[in-house]
């Protein structure tokens, strides 16, 4: 069936037709627009202004609620060690604030207290000293600093040497003379060894060098056998030395110290330091640090036995090692410290370390201390220093 409209009608027909068309269309968006997911992370979605305005307050809540952490931890955005460093406060409005952590005054207290005791460690320092015997003493005033085991004689092993060099010195003779080794000075008593084989022919200058400096037990014998009426008249020469010297508790059999029979006390050894401290030559080649010498058309050089010679630290005027099984490690010096003469005496240390560490921390000991001296003994006191670096002397008055 075929209608005609007119012109009219037909207009209205058609304007009826669209509007139904719009009204069906928006009410199908309408409807999949509120059934689908959206998700927020990635979508905007187009919402009227109400409908904006009120997801936002949701947001707000949400974001709020992330903010909030468990009872007892930091409160923000920042890791746990971060709020530890910076703790979040509250302020007086409720709301919250960063503030810096202030830094407490416990790690300068620990340090202060530190210094504290590095300062009694310093000045009771000498108590740590580990060699079995020890004696330090004041030779301006004649004053005993430290003691330990000091009044027993006993090994002294190569510090016999300064001895022997006493002799040699005191007896005059030509320093230019040549000295030859010969099978009668191989040590076949301990076996030690010797960088000076036998047919070596020094000077006896070099041969009292190396037998100072290095210890050269060859060096040592040969000297006592050139001595004028031979190896028992050196001998003999010894024992009279230490008793012009007032050495009561010593004895010397050889000149080497190879034998345990070779003994002195601690007091006798700071004897011993002062003479050979009086004769230049002794001086000079204890504390030398090399000496190179030329045998056979070979030259050899050798260092001197103890290390602190080397040390610009330290101001020593005489110095000797000495060791064997009954002495233990030993050292002798005689070092300026303060301004001041000191003799340190160490024996029977476990080690060539132990003494040498000995030595150190006696001069330390003594850098930290003022030395108050008396007339009378008994009113001999020492003080811890207060600057760590002068000594003070006072006289105390009877």
């Amino acid at each position: 069936m075929f209608f005609k409209f007119n012109l009219p009608y037909r207009k209205s027909w058609l304007g009826w037709l669209i509007s139904l068309s719009l009204t069906v269309t928006s009410s199908s968006l309408f409807a999949q627009t509120a059934t689908a997911p959206v998700d927020s992370a990635e979508k905007k979605p187009t919402t009227t202004a109400g409908s904006t305005k009120a997801k936002k307050k949701t947001s707000s809540a949400k974001a709020t609620k992330k903010v909030i952490a468990p009872s007892g931890t930091p409160q923000g955005s920042r890791s746990v060690s971060d709020a530890t460093n910076k703790p979040s406060t509250k302020s007086s409005s409720g709301a919250l604030k960063s503030t810096t952590a202030k830094p407490t005054n416990a790690p300068r207290a620990r340090q202060a207290v530190g210094v504290a005791a590095a300062g009694v460690v310093a000045a009771g320092s000498i108590s740590a000293v580990r060699s079995n015997v020890v004696l330090v003493q004041d030779l301006r005033s004649d004053t005993t600093l430290f003691s330990r085991n000091d009044d027993v004689a006993r090994p002294i092993a190569s510090i016999t040497k300064l001895m022997t060099a006493i002799v040699i010195v005191d007896a005059n003779q030509s320093m230019s003379d040549i000295i030859e080794v010969t099978s009668s000075d191989v040590d076949t008593v301990k076996h030690s060894r010797s960088r000076l084989p036998v047919g070596t022919k020094l000077s006896r200058a070099d041969m009292l060098h190396l037998a100072l400096m290095s210890s050269e037990n060859r060096a040592a014998n040969a000297l006592g056998r050139h001595y004028p009426g031979g190896m028992s008249a050196f001998v003999a020469a010894m024992n009279s030395k230490a008793k012009q010297l007032g050495m009561t508790q010593s004895r010397f059999v050889e000149p080497t110290g190879l034998s345990s029979e070779n003994v002195a006390s601690p007091r006798d050894l700071v004897k011993l330091l002062q003479a050979s401290a009086a004769r230049s030559t002794i001086r000079h080649f204890t504390t030398d640090e090399q000496h190179e010498v030329r045998s056979s058309g070979h030259t050899t050089l050798f260092r001197n036995t103890n290390m602190l010679v080397m040390n610009p630290a330290w101001d020593i005027k005489v110095s000797k090692t000495g060791y064997i099984n009954e002495a233990g490690q030993c050292l002798v010096m005689l070092a300026r410290i303060n301004n001041r003469d000191m003799a340190i005496i160490l024996l029977n240390a476990d080690g060539k370390g132990t003494r040498v560490g000995d030595a150190v921390k006696i001069k330390q000991w003594v850098q930290q201390t003022q030395v108050v001296v008396g007339h009378n003994s008994a009113k001999t006191q020492i003080v811890a220093g207060i600057d760590g670096a002068q000594t003070r002397e006072s006289l105390l008055l009877q």
